[in-house]
C-alpha cells in the first residue's frame, strides 16, 4: 500500500515539475494608438470691404476767363488719361482686390484764384476727391497748393514753372514740370552753344507784375552770363492793352532778345505791336503765352521763332506716347502741347502711386508719389523732396526737367536737348516782312 501511495506522490511531483516548467502563456496584443484628431480647417479669407463705385480726382481749372486756352490744353491731357485708364478696366487697389474706374470732377475757376481756393475746397468736402490735379498758371496753381496742404489731399499740378512755391515745405504738392531756375539755366546753355558774335546777347525783360514774372525776370539778373547786357527791364500789369512804350524803349536800346512770361493775350498782343511797329529781336523767349495752339491759330506765321520750355513735346520716343498723340489730335484737331503731355503725366504718376499703395488712403498715396520712379511719356522721372521733378538717364544720372520747343513752320518743335530734337534751333528769328 505504502507503495501505491509513494507512486501516487511522485507522480503528483513530476506532474508539477511538467507544469512549473511550461511557456508562460502570451500576453494579451496591446491597445491600438487612438486616431489624431484632425487637423481644423483654416477659416476662410475675410472678404474684402466693399469697393466704392469709383476712385474720384478733382481740378480746379480755367475753362473761362483769361486762362482758358491753356485750361482747355490742360483739361484735354486729363480726359484722355482718364479715357485710357477706364479703358483698361479703371485702377487696380490691393485692398478691395478689384479694378476701380476713375471719375474726373473739373470745376470752373473762371481764372481767378480767389475761385479756385473756393472750387478746391468744394472738391474735398462735397465731393470727397482722392487727389487733386492742377490747372494752367503760376498764380491758380499756387493757390490751390495752399489748400491741398491745408486738406491733405495729394496735389499734381502742371503748367506753372513758379519754383518759390515749392519752398515752402509742402509735403503734398508734386509737379511733373519744368521750373523757373532750370529754365533758365537750359536757355543760357542752349544760346551758349551759338558763335559769340552771334549771341542775342542785348537783353529786354518785360517783367509781368506777379510772383513768376518777378522769379523770372530776377533770375535772368542772376544767371545771365557776363557776355549778356539786360538793356531794358520794365514791368507790366496782365491784361495791359497797350505796349507801345515798351516795345519802342527796347527798339531804342537796340534790344535783339525778349523775355517774358506773358499769359496767353498779352502775349499774343505783344506780337501783334511788336510787328507794327516793326521791332524785329534775333531770339523770342515768351514762354507761357506760346505753348499752346491758341499761339500760332492767333498770329499764323508772326507767331514762328517764339521759343518756350517743353518738358514734354509729341515727338519724345517713350512708351505710349504715340498712341497718345494720335488721340489727342483725333480729338482736338492739333499735336498736343506740353501741358497736354504733361497733364496726361499726372495721371500715369497717381495711377502708379494708387497702385503701390494698395489702398484709397491719401497719406499712404501720397508716400507713393514721393517714391516714384517711373517711365512716363516725358522719360523716367522722380520727385525731389520739395515735389519738384526730374529726369534721370539710364547711367542714374539725374537732370532738371527743362526741354525747349520753337514754333516753325506753325509747329511746335523740340530743338532742347539735342539728342531728342526734332529740328535744330532756328536762329536768328526772320524779320515779321520776311516771313
Amino acid at each position: 500500500m505504502k507503495k501505491v501511495v509513494y507512486a501516487l506522490v511522485a507522480v503528483m511531483m513530476v506532474a508539477g515539475l511538467v507544469v512549473g516548467c511550461a511557456a508562460p502563456a502570451p500576453a494579451p496584443p496591446p491597445a491600438p494608438a487612438p486616431a489624431p484628431a484632425p487637423a481644423p480647417a483654416p477659416a476662410p479669407a475675410p472678404a474684402p470691404p466693399p469697393a466704392p463705385e469709383s476712385i474720384k480726382i478733382g481740378a480746379a481749372m480755367p475753362i473761362t476767363g483769361r486762362f482758358a486756352s491753356g485750361g482747355h490744353t490742360v483739361s484735354l491731357g486729363y480726359e484722355i488719361a482718364v479715357d485710357f485708364i477706364n479703358q483698361a478696366g479703371g485702377v487696380y487697389v490691393k485692398k478691395f482686390d478689384k479694378k476701380i474706374p476713375l471719375e474726373l470732377i473739373i470745376l470752373d475757376d473762371e481764372s481767378d484764384p480767389t475761385k479756385t481756393v473756393s472750387k478746391m475746397d468744394t472738391l474735398y468736402k462735397l465731393h470727397e476727391v482722392t487727389a487733386y490735379l492742377g490747372g494752367f498758371g503760376s498764380a491758380l496753381l499756387a493757390a490751390a497748393a495752399a489748400i491741398a496742404e491745408k486738406n491733405n489731399v495729394p496735389y499734381l499740378g502742371v503748367a506753372f514753372s513758379l519754383h518759390a512755391v515749392h519752398q515752402k515745405g509742402y509735403k503734398y504738392l508734386f509737379s511733373p514740370f519744368s521750373k523757373t531756375p532750370y529754365s533758365m539755366k537750359t536757355l543760357f546753355e542752349m544760346l551758349d552753344t551759338l558763335p559769340p558774335a552771334e549771341k542775342p546777347t542785348k537783353i529786354a525783360i518785360f517783367r509781368l507784375a506777379t510772383d513768376w514774372g518777378i522769379e523770372q525776370a530776377d533770375l535772368i539778373h542772376e544767371l545771365a552770363p557776363p557776355e549778356y547786357e539786360i538793356v531794358v527791364d520794365t514791368k507790366y500789369t496782365p491784361m495791359t492793352k497797350d505796349y507801345s512804350s515798351i516795345i519802342l524803349a527796347a527798339k531804342a536800346a537796340g534790344a535783339d532778345s525778349l523775355w517774358s512770361n506773358p499769359i496767353p493775350p498779352d502775349g499774343i498782343a505783344i506780337i501783334k505791336q511788336a510787328k507794327e511797329l516793326d521791332w524785329n529781336p534775333k531770339f523770342w523767349y515768351i514762354v507761357r503765352a506760346c505753348s499752346g495752339d491758341a499761339w500760332i491759330k492767333a498770329l499764323g506765321k508772326d507767331g514762328d521763332y517764339a521759343v518756350c520750355e517743353a518738358p514734354y513735346n509729341w515727338s519724345l520716343p517713350y512708351p505710349g506716347n504715340k498712341e497718345f498723340v494720335d488721340e489727342a489730335v483725333k480729338r482736338d484737331g492739333v499735336l498736343p502741347d506740353t501741358t497736354t503731355g504733361a497733364g496726361y503725366v499726372c495721371l500715369q504718376v497717381l495711377v502708379d502711386a494708387i497702385e503701390r499703395a494698395g489702398t484709397l488712403d491719401r497719406d499712404k498715396i501720397r508716400d507713393a508719389i514721393a517714391a516714384t520712379d517711373m517711365t512716363t511719356l516725358m522719360g523716367p522721372i522722380r520727385f525731389l523732396p520739395d515735389g519738384t521733378a526730374n529726369m534721370y538717364n539710364p547711367d542714374g544720372t539725374i537732370n532738371a526737367i527743362g526741354g525747349m520747343s520753337q514754333w516753325i513752320d506753325g509747329v511746335q518743335q523740340l530743338i532742347w536737348p539735342p539728342d531728342l530734337a526734332t529740328v535744330p534751333f532756328a536762329y536768328p528769328a526772320k524779320p515779321f516782312a520776311e516771313r
